[in-house]
């Protein structure tokens, strides 16, 4: 069975619990809006999944997640500082977490060898010119997921789109024991700020 057709029926067996019935009628409905007031970026790696906000004692409804590899910001107007604007100014966010974790893949990764694997799978030479330089910035430059974490919050606190009284948090996670470290809190940056 193709990992499709697993989901599928997967979610087949998900929906017959709810017979017909509206989510609103069973008390499973969740409003768009988080009720955190929290928007949290972190990576998109497999061990956070269903690990990651038990651990910090979130539920569904409650915060806005983005993902992406190694929670990096390359551009000031990449596609995850939209999606922070987003959630600030049409769904009420008010605060930022940004959460990296120990053993992130991305600190092994190097825009060489990405290349050289894309270019075996039949990717052009002439399509990955179009974003080797992106690649370079991109993968080049994670080698330490705290640093990371460090450069990504200076990076969202300082964008001229981000209102200076959104606190932005770095955090560390542990995939391995769920351990939670603030490497940066935003209630202070903003305070030496201000």
């Amino acid at each position: 069975m193709t990992t499709l057709a697993q989901i599928v029926q997967a979610n087949r067996e998900f929906v017959k619990e709810f017979a017909g019935q509206h989510l609103y009628e069973t008390g499973h409905a969740i409003s768009k809006f988080p009720n955190r007031h929290l928007a949290i970026f972190t990576c998109m790696d497999t061990r956070l999944v269903d690990f990651l906000e038990p651990a910090m004692g979130i539920k569904r409804g409650e915060v806005k997640i983005i993902k992406n590899a190694g929670n990096t910001i390359t551009d000031p107007f990449a596609s995850s500082i939209r999606s922070l604007l987003v959630a600030i100014f049409e769904l009420g966010v008010k605060e930022i977490m940004v959460i990296g974790h120990l053993d992130c893949g991305m600190s092994h990764s190097n825009a060489e060898d990405l290349t050289k694997k894309m270019l075996m799978r039949g990717i052009s030479a002439d399509a990955i010119k179009m974003v080797e330089e992106e690649l370079k910035i991109w993968l080049d430059h994670f080698h330490d997921p705290v640093e990371n974490v460090k450069a990504t919050v200076y990076k969202i606190r300082s964008n001229p789109l981000i209102p200076k009284d959104v606190p932005v948090h770095g955090l560390i996670f542990n995939p391995d024991n769920g351990v939670i470290e603030i490497i940066e809190d935003g209630y202070q940056l903003i305070e030496r700020c201000s």
